[in-house]
């Protein structure tokens, strides 16, 4: 899949955004005045940005409100809605926590639930695509609830839930990629499978003189070297540096800041791995794979 920079950063912010926002909700970290201004703060900002980076993905920005009405069958829908049900419904405990005033736990704990159901709601929209074998897993969701909560954990300063969430990060990351190294040979998708037709056929000439569409978005072709290097560039950024720096320096402010900062660049590489990895079915039609992974 063709890895658009605006899906890209929305994935990565509005993560790290709502991480920051549940654990906060939860009452995992409580702070106060500026303090709360500035987590509070940066969590709404990430999460808000990212979610506008998300429009500029879209062919007619002006209808994004049209997603709004499809929730009972989509899954762009669902984290519409729940995307900004957690801002709203944590907006009270943010203030009351910059200014002062009690509010009962409910407010925080359904607030991050809400959010919660935003990442799912994000990471199914990937997973329930059967077109793209590497992502019709268990692990994407997966993924997309690791990176969040490990950003999260990062910028608000829980260090050894930080540490602990990136060891979870990078095992699952790895086997994510070990399992969808072989999705697609798996799921047995040809030419015939694609075309509907039988037998053991090859394509003859390429479907059009020119590219279109599907050619664009659909598929994406990296090279193996290349994918190697940027696995170890996410493992390295985003779980295990971050770790080690929260880890040995759990009570620096400073620390959980450049730990973050690292973890945003590593998430970014996986991300972008992410989409450049997927192969569609579609591209066994126009010759860009040999339906065995190639």
């Amino acid at each position: 899949m063709h890895p658009a920079p605006s899906v890209i950063l929305f994935t990565v912010l509005s993560g790290a955004g709502f991480g920051t926002l549940i654990l906060l909700g939860l009452g995992l970290a409580l702070p106060f005045g500026l303090e709360a201004a500035f987590l509070w703060g940066a969590g709404y900002a990430l999460a808000v940005s990212g979610l506008l980076a998300s429009t500029f993905h879209l062919g007619n920005p002006q209808r994004a409100l049209l997603a709004f009405t499809q929730w009972r069958t989509s899954w762009l829908s669902r984290e519409g809605w729940a995307a900004v049900g957690a801002l709203a419904m944590l907006a009270p405990l943010a203030l009351a926590s910059v200014f002062g005033g009690g509010l009962p736990a409910a407010f925080g704990i359904t607030g991050a639930a809400v959010a919660l159901l935003a990442l799912f709601s994000t990471g199914m929209i990937y997973a329930q695509l059967r077109t793209v074998p590497r992502w019709n897993h268990w692990t994407t969701p997966s993924l997309f609830l690791a990176y969040a909560l490990t950003g999260g954990a990062t910028l608000v300063g829980l260090p050894y839930l930080a540490g602990l969430l990136c060891l979870i990060l990078a095992v699952l990351q790895v086997v994510a990629w070990r399992l969808g190294d072989g999705r697609f040979a798996a799921r047995g998708s040809t030419l015939g499978t694609a075309t509907g037709l039988k037998g053991n056929l090859r394509s003859f000439a390429p479907p059009h003189t020119g590219t279109n569409y599907l050619m664009r978005e659909m598929i994406h072709v990296v090279g193996r070297r290349h994918a190697a290097r940027l696995r170890w560039i996410t493992i390295l950024f985003a779980a295990l540096v971050p770790g080690m720096i929260v880890i040995l320096l759990p009570d620096r402010f400073s620390a959980h800041l450049l730990a973050f900062v690292l973890h945003l660049v590593g998430a970014a590489s996986g991300r972008w791995l992410f989409f450049a990895e997927a192969e569609h079915v579609v591209g066994l039609y126009y010759g860009a794979h040999d339906g065995a992974g190639n």
